[in-house]
């Protein structure tokens, strides 16, 4: 489900349009060079909602690299891309079980990684990469989610543009639906996946900004102004 992209109402009574500059920061522009890459990928991606989270996960490894210099967004950019690719290649029953709060299946884990690095490598291939940089990205994508270090500072930053997603709205939203959750415990659950997992200084204050958002969304206050 999209969030709200048109408005209901104009309060103020007249538009505002001209007022607004056409670039600011923060904002991002579309995929722009990476879109051959999301292309390819998108075919391998339509198991439970991977097409929408590797879109945000986009997003957030883009503003990551942004904060972290010494970063390679030509790295880190394609491998977000392709990084879950290989879920496609587990069956989709299975999926939630490899990554259930309950301890899950590592060996799936392994698995969807393991396609994943072949899928990311053939796709790089396929668009006329360079050997080192689809060697790099199919090594990030190879240990991405069953490696807890970072081998790399673009390993760094991928691994925690994943795991922040979790905290977004988008991500909490999915996993509330995968286990049945309601948006407090799902903050709780993914908090715990998250925080004590990152790796860079910014990665850590935009999860922490995301949990305290979305604490404030299950307070009593803010659900009696809501009805």
């Amino acid at each position: 489900m999209l969030p709200k992209l048109l408005p209901l109402d104009n309060q103020y009574g007249s538009a505002v349009d001209d007022a607004i500059p056409l670039e600011a920061t923060g904002v991002l522009a579309m995929l722009g060079p990476h879109r051959e890459i999301w292309e390819r990928a998108r075919p391998y991606l339509g198991v439970r909602d991977n097409d929408a989270h590797t879109l945000y996960a986009y997003g957030i490894a883009r503003t990551l690299c942004e904060a972290v210099p010494e970063a390679d967004a030509e790295v880190v950019l394609p491998a977000i891309l392709l990084h879950d690719t290989g879920w496609s290649q587990v069956p989709e029953d299975l999926v939630l079980h490899a990554i259930s709060p309950r301890g899950g299946r590592p060996e799936l884990v392994l698995q969807h990684e393991r396609e994943g690095a072949r899928i990311a490598e053939a796709v790089l291939e396929e668009l006329g990469y360079g050997r080192e940089l689809i060697t790099e990205v199919s090594d990030i994508v190879l240990t991405h989610d069953s490696m807890r270090e970072a081998k790399s500072v673009n390993d760094a930053v991928v691994k925690d543009a994943d795991k922040v997603w979790r905290l977004t709205p988008h991500g909490l939203d999915t996993v509330m639906d995968w286990f049945g959750l309601d948006r407090a415990t799902a903050n709780r659950l993914c908090s715990w996946r998250v925080h004590d997992r990152l790796h860079t200084d910014a990665a850590r204050h935009l999860a922490l900004g995301l949990s305290a958002i979305a604490s404030v969304d299950s307070f009593p206050e803010r659900i009696e102004l809501a009805r």
